[in-house]
């Protein structure tokens, strides 16, 4: 029933913000004339990769300039890409990847191979879900650049404090997963008032060892 409704939920989607795509992509291609798309193998259900699709939203070079979180204010991001990302856009070409099967609306978001390497066994479990646009973590951590940006070392906070926490979550939802919950999620997700701040900044969160 769940990959019923994302078929068809996406097709719906696609279909219907053709005309939004042809113009981001214009947007995009006009501003540095660089890639439309952000291609990048994530880890997906049962560990298999695929390639994740976004519109591009960093500078062609990135991540040869930088590793695979992004802080606030990080210079590899276009002025068109901060709108994008702001907005979530960058996010609606992987209506391609639900459609695909590799994607689901609502399901963890994927993580790159080099991260997955640190799950620990019960951590794994989150692997056994298809991979979803959004989830209870993008909620929660939907200011997830600004925590970044004030910590002394993203990376290692990413890790150690944001990468458990978003498991954790996901474990949660997956005991009591239902298309009702995934309405909800991805309504919250839409309007994010629905849910209030989320994770914020502070000095106990950035000085994270």
């Amino acid at each position: 029933m769940k990959r019923c409704f994302d078929f068809c939920s996406s097709v719906a989607g696609l279909l219907l913000l053709l005309p939004a795509f042809a113009v981001l992509a214009l947007l995009v291609k006009a501003h540095d004339r660089g890639p439309v798309f952000f291609r990048q193998k994530r880890v997906g259900r049962h560990g298999r990769e695929f390639v994740l699709l976004k519109f591009r939203s960093m500078r062609v070079d990135a991540e040869k300039m930088g590793g695979s979180i992004t802080a606030d204010g990080d210079s590899r991001i276009t002025p068109m890409g901060r709108l994008l990302r702001k907005t979530k856009m960058d996010e609606l070409p992987q209506l391609f990847n639900v459609a695909m099967g590799d994607m689901s609306l609502v399901g963890p978001r994927p993580e790159v191979a080099r991260y997955v390497a640190l799950y620990t066994d019960e951590q794994r479990q989150v692997l056994d879900l298809r991979p979803g646009i959004t989830d209870l973590a993008s909620i929660e951590f939907r200011r997830e650049e600004e925590l970044l940006a004030a910590a002394p070392d993203p990376e290692k906070f990413y890790v150690d404090y944001c990468l458990p926490k978003k498991i954790e979550l996901n474990l949660r939802y997956a005991r009591d997963a239902t298309i009702l919950k995934d309405l909800v999620i991805i309504l919250k997700t839409l309007f994010p008032f629905l849910h209030g701040d989320g994770e914020k900044p502070s000095n106990s969160n950035a000085s994270q060892d």
